[in-house]
């Protein structure tokens, strides 16, 4: 079943999606040799705080953290952690979501 939405609705949409988009870009930037995925996480949270949002992966089934981040050969869903570092050459894939008013944005990139 397909159900419309009001513009009103769209615009919250919009917003959830925004978030995420933007807490995506500043995660990403802070992707370099020597950081952890903790601390890419850490960053992701602390923006979707800021700007009102829920986190929507954090504790989804049991999911420990704001981002999924894998790095080269690892599976989606890889999750954060002080000890994964960071080196020279690493293809890094992060996936975060936003949560506001009630609407979910979904991003990923690598």
């Amino acid at each position: 079943m397909i159900v419309l939405k009001t513009a009103k609705e769209i615009e919250l949409m919009k917003e959830a999606c925004r978030i995420s988009a933007e807490a995506l870009k500043v995660a990403g930037e802070a992707v370099k040799p020597g950081v952890t995925t903790w601390e890419i996480d850490h960053i992701a949270y602390e923006y979707i705080k800021k700007h009102g949002a829920e986190p929507n992966f954090l504790h989804l089934y049991g999911f420990p953290a704001t981002a999924c981040i894998s790095i080269n050969d690892e599976i989606i869903h890889g999750i954060p952690s002080k000890k994964r570092v960071i080196r020279e050459g690493d293809i890094v894939s992060i996936d975060l979501g936003a949560k506001i008013h009630g609407y979910n944005g979904d991003n990923a990139a690598t």
